[in-house]
């Protein structure tokens, strides 16, 4: 008790010193004073200034961590299109900067289903068609070889940083559209002439994304562009931006000129059509066809009869 009351009456004395005079320390008490007995660091802590932090102020602290550089896509985009034609070589292109050792890798994407195509420089894939070529500086190139439809669909390339980097690459195949055409301009899988005519045929092609493949025109196995030996066939092709139209002229039409016909965009890209040369018989598809035209015709006149000899009762 006597303690406590020794405390709360030096707590007291110090204030009054400092009511006193503001601007003198607190004196420290002199020998045999009954305060003597106090911590020698008592008087220094009453006597040194208050000084408070605000509550908002918050300290700085400086990271000085060095971080490695994390590997990036070269290119802006993390989704690319690509669009190649039937047959054709395509590369899929994943350029990675700062790639620090990490592992680039080509997969197929199929429904939620991952395919291992390419892991660094090494091809996993059972396809020979696939392959990696790695260009200088950055580029892990995927190369897709006679491209085809089944190709067509989303390619990931990966890189192996945590968390992965991924680039969705979505390759389209663009396969061109065939139609063989009769000089009016009709579609027919048939086409009957007469012996002594001209064979006038056709090929219109669509969905060329480049003008540079040949088309040519085949008479079962031989080849009818250069062909001298018959004499009489003449060849003329328009290549434009995203179609094509070639036309076939055979002169004096005879009976081995009958067959099937076929116009071809490289090796892949084909349309067939069946000639029939005939020296003067009708064929039965022909007469079927005659009949047929014939039945409405009929029915118009007997109709037109009927109602004049109705009008003139």
């Amino acid at each position: 008790m006597e303690s406590k009351a020794i405390w709360l009456f030096a707590i007291i004395y110090s204030t009054l010193q400092h009511i006193g005079s503001f601007s003198s320390p607190l004196k420290r008490p002199r020998a045999g004073d009954p305060f003597d007995t106090f911590p020698k660091n008592f008087w220094q802590e009453f006597s040194s200034p208050f000084t408070d932090t605000p509550e908002d102020e918050e300290l700085e602290i400086t990271d000085t961590t060095t971080h490695e550089p994390f590997p990036f896509f070269a290119d802006p985009y993390t989704t690319v299109n690509v669009s190649t034609q039937l047959g054709s070589n395509v590369f899929l292109h994943c350029r990675v900067n700062d790639l620090q050792g990490k592992t680039v890798s080509w997969m197929r994407r199929k429904g939620d289903d991952l395919a291992l195509i390419t892991f660094g420089r090494h091809t996993y894939s059972g396809d020979s068609r696939y392959s990696l070529e790695f260009e200088e500086p950055n580029d892990w190139k995927l190369l897709i070889q006679y491209a085809n439809e089944r190709d067509e669909g989303p390619y990931e390339c990966q890189v192996s940083s945590h968390p992965p980097l991924v680039l969705l690459a979505y390759l389209t195949v663009i396969v061109p559209h065939v139609e063989i055409l009769d000089e009016r301009g009709s579609t027919t899988p048939e086409k009957y002439y007469k012996a002594g005519s001209t064979i006038e045929l056709q090929c219109v092609i669509s969905k060329i994304p480049q003008p540079s493949s040949y088309i040519t025109w085949r008479h079962g196995t031989r080849m009818l562009n250069y062909d001298t030996s018959r004499g009489g066939i003449s060849v003329k092709t328009d290549m434009l931006p995203g179609r094509a139209l070639s036309r076939l002229y055979i002169a004096n039409a005879n009976r081995h000129d009958t067959g099937n016909y076929t116009c071809m965009l490289g090796n892949d890209i084909t349309g067939t059509v069946i000639v029939h040369v005939l020296n003067g018989e009708e064929p039965a598809a022909m007469q079927h066809a005659s009949a047929s035209l014939m039945r409405p015709i009929l029915s118009v006149v007997l109709f037109a009869v009927f109602a004049v000899m109705i009008c003139r009762r």
